[in-house]
């Protein structure tokens, strides 16, 4: 599976922006996907994750209430609706998909690159 993540940039505190990311691959409907996000020096962090056909959604509690994961299996794309942005919302977004069931760094199977997010003060 190949990802490819897109629609970062640069937006002011209280606004919005969506991530998408498209893969490859005729199975996309059988991958659990997720975003994750890694600001300048800290650790790669899960966001928020989403069930092969869309009905289970899973989030971070720094997120929870804001961001909203939803996938389009026809479109084999996952999206990642961000609303409210803060500047600690600043980093870069990753898309992953997994077989598995835990939503960590060593549990995703395929990462796509990252797009920048930075919300400005």
């Amino acid at each position: 599976v190949q990802l490819q993540a897109s629609g970062g940039g640069l937006v002011q505190t209280g606004g919005s922006l969506r991530l998408s990311c498209g893969a490859s691959g005729r199975t996309f409907s059988t991958y659990r996907m997720g975003w994750f996000r890694q600001a300048p020096g800290k650790e790669r962090e899960f966001v928020a994750g989403i069930s092969g056909d869309g009905s289970i959604t899973y989030y971070s509690d720094s997120v929870k209430g804001r961001f909203t994961i939803s996938r389009d299996n026809a479109k084999n794309t996952v999206y990642l609706q961000m609303n409210s942005l803060k500047p600690e919302d600043t980093a870069v977004y990753y898309c992953a998909a997994t077989m598995g069931a835990r939503w960590s760094q060593d549990g995703m199977d395929y990462w796509g690159k990252g797009t920048q997010v930075t919300v400005s003060s």
